[in-house]
Protein backbone atom coordinates (compact mmCIF):
# COMPACT_ATOMS: atom_id res chain seq x y z
CA UNK A 1 0.00 0.00 0.00
CA UNK A 2 1.66 3.00 -1.05
CA UNK A 3 2.50 5.73 1.55
CA UNK A 4 0.28 3.71 4.39
CA UNK A 5 1.03 4.34 8.10
CA UNK A 6 1.61 1.63 10.35
CA UNK A 7 -2.09 0.64 12.00
CA UNK A 8 -3.83 3.53 9.44
CA UNK A 9 -6.80 2.15 8.32
CA UNK A 10 -8.06 2.45 4.45
CA UNK A 11 -10.14 5.02 5.39
CA UNK A 12 -7.64 7.31 7.27
CA UNK A 13 -5.15 6.93 4.36
CA UNK A 14 -8.11 8.04 2.58
CA UNK A 15 -8.83 10.90 4.30
CA UNK A 16 -5.09 12.14 5.13
CA UNK A 17 -4.57 11.46 1.21
CA UNK A 18 -7.60 13.81 0.17
CA UNK A 19 -6.72 16.52 2.95
CA UNK A 20 -3.38 16.85 1.40
CA UNK A 21 -5.15 17.10 -1.79
CA UNK A 22 -7.79 19.33 -1.21
CA UNK A 23 -5.30 22.21 0.74
CA UNK A 24 -2.82 21.86 -1.94
CA UNK A 25 -5.12 21.83 -5.00
CA UNK A 26 -8.64 22.58 -3.86
CA UNK A 27 -11.15 21.13 -4.01
CA UNK A 28 -12.82 21.28 -7.16
CA UNK A 29 -9.62 20.44 -9.11
CA UNK A 30 -8.65 17.30 -6.95
CA UNK A 31 -10.81 14.09 -8.54
CA UNK A 32 -11.19 11.20 -6.85
CA UNK A 33 -9.44 9.73 -8.70
CA UNK A 34 -6.25 11.93 -7.98
CA UNK A 35 -7.03 11.17 -4.21
CA UNK A 36 -7.28 6.88 -4.70
CA UNK A 37 -4.46 7.31 -6.34
CA UNK A 38 -2.82 9.64 -3.82
CA UNK A 39 -3.63 7.08 -1.25
CA UNK A 40 -3.02 3.84 -3.01
CA UNK A 41 -6.21 2.66 -3.87
CA UNK A 42 -8.80 1.79 -6.63
CA UNK A 43 -11.90 4.28 -7.24
CA UNK A 44 -14.13 1.12 -5.97
CA UNK A 45 -12.49 0.74 -2.86
CA UNK A 46 -12.76 4.72 -2.26
CA UNK A 47 -16.46 4.24 -3.02
CA UNK A 48 -16.58 1.46 -0.58
CA UNK A 49 -15.69 4.10 2.37
CA UNK A 50 -17.33 7.20 1.10
CA UNK A 51 -20.50 7.60 -0.46
CA UNK A 52 -19.38 10.67 -2.45
CA UNK A 53 -16.44 13.36 -2.71
CA UNK A 54 -18.58 15.58 -0.77
CA UNK A 55 -18.89 13.01 2.12
CA UNK A 56 -15.25 12.38 2.05
CA UNK A 57 -14.76 16.20 2.34
CA UNK A 58 -16.75 17.05 5.24
CA UNK A 59 -14.92 14.05 6.44
CA UNK A 60 -11.45 15.29 6.17
CA UNK A 61 -12.95 18.72 7.86
CA UNK A 62 -14.20 16.47 10.84
CA UNK A 63 -10.70 14.58 11.29
CA UNK A 64 -9.07 17.85 11.83
CA UNK A 65 -11.64 19.50 13.93
CA UNK A 66 -9.91 18.51 17.38
CA UNK A 67 -6.07 18.38 16.33
CA UNK A 68 -6.18 22.27 15.02
CA UNK A 69 -8.42 23.03 18.65
CA UNK A 70 -6.41 20.75 20.45
CA UNK A 71 -2.94 23.22 18.67
CA UNK A 72 -5.03 26.25 19.83
CA UNK A 73 -5.44 25.19 23.56
CA UNK A 74 -1.43 24.31 23.71
CA UNK A 75 -0.74 27.43 22.18
CA UNK A 76 -2.71 29.44 24.95
CA UNK A 77 -1.56 27.25 27.59
CA UNK A 78 2.40 27.48 26.16
CA UNK A 79 1.95 31.35 26.05
CA UNK A 80 3.66 33.15 29.86
CA UNK A 81 1.18 35.19 31.50
CA UNK A 82 -2.08 36.62 32.26
CA UNK A 83 -5.45 35.82 29.96
CA UNK A 84 -4.35 38.88 27.86
CA UNK A 85 -0.92 37.41 26.71
CA UNK A 86 -2.21 33.96 26.37
CA UNK A 87 -4.79 35.55 23.69
CA UNK A 88 -2.15 37.31 21.94
CA UNK A 89 0.03 34.13 22.17
CA UNK A 90 -2.41 32.28 20.00
CA UNK A 91 -2.59 35.20 17.57
CA UNK A 92 1.56 35.20 17.09
CA UNK A 93 2.04 31.11 16.90
CA UNK A 94 -0.32 31.65 14.74
CA UNK A 95 1.55 34.43 12.66
CA UNK A 96 4.80 31.71 12.83
CA UNK A 97 3.06 28.81 11.19
CA UNK A 98 1.52 31.45 8.23
CA UNK A 99 4.87 32.28 7.78
CA UNK A 100 5.88 28.66 6.64
CA UNK A 101 6.46 29.07 2.37
CA UNK A 102 3.46 26.09 2.40
CA UNK A 103 1.11 28.05 4.45
CA UNK A 104 -2.26 28.44 1.78
CA UNK A 105 -4.79 30.01 4.52
CA UNK A 106 -7.23 28.65 7.30
CA UNK A 107 -8.46 25.06 5.20
CA UNK A 108 -12.22 25.44 6.77
CA UNK A 109 -12.56 28.85 5.70
CA UNK A 110 -10.92 28.22 2.16
CA UNK A 111 -13.65 25.31 2.34
CA UNK A 112 -16.62 27.58 3.26
CA UNK A 113 -15.27 29.58 0.68
CA UNK A 114 -14.94 27.35 -1.97
CA UNK A 115 -18.27 25.58 -1.43
CA UNK A 116 -20.40 29.29 -0.89
CA UNK A 117 -22.93 28.75 -3.05
CA UNK A 118 -23.99 25.39 -1.12
CA UNK A 119 -24.93 26.07 2.41
CA UNK A 120 -26.15 23.07 3.10
CA UNK A 121 -22.87 21.18 2.23
CA UNK A 122 -21.75 18.59 4.73
CA UNK A 123 -18.48 20.43 4.56
CA UNK A 124 -19.66 23.53 4.90
CA UNK A 125 -21.58 22.63 7.99
CA UNK A 126 -18.51 20.90 9.68
CA UNK A 127 -16.55 23.94 9.01
CA UNK A 128 -19.75 26.01 10.76
CA UNK A 129 -19.39 23.42 13.62
CA UNK A 130 -15.22 24.14 14.05
CA UNK A 131 -15.71 27.73 14.16
CA UNK A 132 -18.38 27.42 16.69
CA UNK A 133 -16.63 24.88 19.06
CA UNK A 134 -13.26 27.36 18.86
CA UNK A 135 -15.39 30.58 19.61
CA UNK A 136 -16.93 28.38 23.01
CA UNK A 137 -13.85 27.04 24.22
CA UNK A 138 -12.73 30.64 23.53
CA UNK A 139 -15.55 31.91 25.98
CA UNK A 140 -14.93 29.09 28.52
CA UNK A 141 -11.25 30.19 29.08
CA UNK A 142 -11.96 33.87 29.35
CA UNK A 143 -15.01 33.27 31.56
CA UNK A 144 -12.42 30.95 33.81
CA UNK A 145 -10.36 33.79 33.86
CA UNK A 146 -13.18 36.37 35.25
CA UNK A 147 -13.11 38.16 31.66
CA UNK A 148 -16.95 39.97 31.06
CA UNK A 149 -19.23 38.87 28.85
CA UNK A 150 -16.90 36.02 27.87
CA UNK A 151 -19.25 35.22 24.93
CA UNK A 152 -19.06 38.55 23.33
CA UNK A 153 -15.41 38.81 23.24
CA UNK A 154 -14.98 35.19 22.00
CA UNK A 155 -16.92 36.39 19.47
CA UNK A 156 -14.62 39.26 18.29
CA UNK A 157 -11.81 37.31 18.94
CA UNK A 158 -12.76 34.48 16.33
CA UNK A 159 -13.52 37.80 14.17
CA UNK A 160 -10.29 39.15 14.80
CA UNK A 161 -8.16 35.49 13.90
CA UNK A 162 -10.07 35.23 11.05
CA UNK A 163 -10.04 38.08 9.41
CA UNK A 164 -6.53 38.74 9.90
CA UNK A 165 -6.43 34.99 8.33
CA UNK A 166 -7.18 36.02 5.18
CA UNK A 167 -5.86 39.24 5.11
CA UNK A 168 -2.24 37.94 6.16
CA UNK A 169 -3.10 35.42 2.72
CA UNK A 170 -3.92 37.98 0.61
CA UNK A 171 -0.48 40.08 1.29
CA UNK A 172 1.45 36.97 2.65
CA UNK A 173 2.53 39.44 5.76
CA UNK A 174 1.97 38.37 9.00
CA UNK A 175 2.05 41.39 10.39
CA UNK A 176 -2.09 41.40 10.22
CA UNK A 177 -2.39 38.57 12.20
CA UNK A 178 -0.18 40.62 14.83
CA UNK A 179 -1.65 43.52 14.90
CA UNK A 180 -5.49 41.58 15.49
CA UNK A 181 -3.57 39.83 18.53
CA UNK A 182 -2.84 43.09 19.90
CA UNK A 183 -6.44 44.14 19.88
CA UNK A 184 -7.47 40.80 20.61
CA UNK A 185 -5.28 41.34 24.25
CA UNK A 186 -6.59 45.25 24.67
CA UNK A 187 -10.16 43.68 24.56
CA UNK A 188 -9.47 40.55 26.65
CA UNK A 189 -7.91 43.93 28.92
CA UNK A 190 -10.70 46.18 28.97
CA UNK A 191 -13.05 43.29 29.70
CA UNK A 192 -11.61 42.43 32.75
CA UNK A 193 -11.11 45.93 34.28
Amino acid sequence: MIGAKSGESTRDRIVSAAARLFYVEGIRATSVEAVAHKAGITKKTFYYHFASKDNLLAACLQAQDQPVLDLYARWFTDTEGEIAEKIEGIFSRFAEVASAAGWRGCGFQRTVAELASTPGHPAVKAGAAHKKRFETWLAKVLSEAGVKQPEVVAVRILVLLDGASVVMLTHRDTSYVRAAGSLAAELVRNAKG
